[in-house]
């Protein structure tokens, strides 16, 4: 058995020696060309995602660690999980007042925060890279800051946006910002709350992460 796939292994090898392949260009004119202009980008992306369940919360770069804190204490939440090493996280931590929701630093290595991540925590808040227009999905960029479980596990997502950050596709996102030169082991693309069908076809949503993704425009 061995040498017959030695065997077969070799004339493979052969061939490929013997006829190298040389891949055809590749023409991303299509993605180049796929424009949106100015507030339709957001409009897009905004229409996309309430379609499949996204809420948006539209504040000001002044504005929105209090209007979260507003937000989240209309909305009975306990707390909220953030990365305190962030500048996101040292804004809420600054300007974060008594009497509101609890913030709770993700901190804490997950082995030793595992039973209050998943059975404690009620909204978790990150920022992204930015939206896609195209497909009307934001970019979670996971980090040690910021891990993938803040996103994932709380019943809600926050998800800060930067009204500038935004883009008309996914081609476009990763060649200006580089993607080929380091990834993390997981980028997100989040276009709304977790969902799932069954065998019928009945879509539920909120099974397998987040049942809330409130997404917090920041202009």
């Amino acid at each position: 058995m061995s040498e017959s796939r030695n065997a077969i292994l070799g004339k493979l090898r052969a061939g490929r020696d013997a006829h190298p392949l040389t891949p055809p260009e590749s023409d991303f004119a299509v993605l180049r060309n796929k424009r949106w202009e100015g507030a339709e980008r957001l409009e897009r992306i905004k229409r996309m995602m309430e379609a499949v369940h996204t809420e948006f919360l539209e504040t000001t770069e002044a504005d929105w660690p209090a209007d979260v804190q507003a937000f989240l204490t209309a909305q009975g939440t306990r707390n909220l999980l953030f990365g305190p090493a962030t500048g996101a996280g040292a804004r809420l931590s600054s300007e974060w007042t008594a009497g509101g929701p609890e913030l709770v630093p993700y901190a804490d290595r997950v082995e030793t925060f595992k039973e209050r991540l998943f059975d404690g925590i009620d909204a978790g808040i990150t920022t992204t890279l930015g939206a896609i227009a195209d497909t009307g999905s934001l970019i979670v960029w996971p980090t040690p800051e910021e891990p993938r479980l803040m996103s994932l596990v709380p019943h809600m997502h926050l998800a800060l946006l930067r009204a500038d950050a935004l883009y008309d596709t996914f081609w476009q996102a990763m060649t200006e910002n580089r993607w080929a030169d380091g990834m993390p082991t997981n980028a997100l693309l989040i276009s709304g709350p977790s969902k799932t069908a069954d065998i019928e076809q009945t879509l539920a949503y909120g099974v397998h992460g987040p049942k809330r993704l409130v997404v917090v425009i920041v202009r």
